[in-house]
């Protein structure tokens, strides 16, 4: 009697609007690097990042990230903390961390949490995905999560943003002139308007295949069974 074969892998693209500010954007892709893990052997999923900001009018001195909850969100102190501290836990189980962790050496009190601008993150984000394919610009958009959340820094700054560039390893003057080509601004102003049509509000947004939406963080099982339904439906 024959053995049966295996199924063939199949390969799909995700596409994710996301913020660097937004909390909720890793701790959606520690969830769907879960459901991946179950899918191992059955599905393989290549990921880009698409820009989204959260706040296109952040001032360059930023501002306070409770603070901003509060005034954005209108809710009160305690209600502000009862929401970081939900968000902490949910990242945990998602295997992520959006708490502070000093540099060896660092001493002192932790930088303030801030919000900053993010136009030009995204604009060295989107030449990544040109220059070096979703797999650097992916290594770079963890960087720059945890340069944000771990670190503290000011990804907002031009130096600072460049400072991640070159330690994920990629070319520092490319991406400066990236940050300089009104080209490279026009397409993501392109592309946020693109998420716009496609009705996105919110982040994490995820398109697979160009084919389904998966909005907002989920949790792991969410995720395969969606990636597993696109596959059903859309054989290759």
């Amino acid at each position: 009697m024959p053995q049966e074969t295996a199924g063939a892998l199949r390969k799909m693209t995700i596409d994710i609007y996301s913020d660097v500010m937004c909390p909720w954007c890793i701790i959606g892709y520690g969830q769907l690097q879960k459901g991946l893990a179950e899918l191992a052997g059955e599905i393989e999923a290549e990921i880009r990042w698409r820009p989204f900001e959260l706040n296109p009018d952040m001032a360059a001195e930023g501002e306070e990230r409770s603070e901003h909850i509060a005034r954005k969100y209108r809710r009160s102190a305690e209600e502000t903390k009862g929401i970081q501290n939900q968000m902490r836990e949910v990242a945990e189980q998602a295997g992520v961390s959006l708490d502070y962790e000093a540099a060896q050496g660092d001493e002192g009190e932790a930088p303030p949490a801030m919000m900053w601008n993010t136009f030009d993150a995204h604009k060295v984000l989107s030449w990544a995905l040109a220059a070096v394919g979703p797999a650097q610009q992916t290594k770079l958009k963890l960087a720059l999560f945890e340069a944000h959340f771990n670190r503290r820094r000011n990804i907002g700054q031009r130096d600072v943003l460049l400072d991640v560039v070159e330690e994920t390893g990629l070319d520092r003057n490319a991406a400066e002139a990236s940050l300089d080509d009104p080209r490279m601004a026009q397409h993501v102003r392109a592309e946020q308007a693109q998420a716009f049509d496609l009705n996105i509000t919110g982040v994490p947004a995820m398109i697979v295949d160009g084919k389904m939406m998966i909005p907002g963080a989920q949790v792991p099982e969410v995720y395969v069974n969606a990636l597993r339904r696109v596959a059903e439906k859309f054989p290759q």
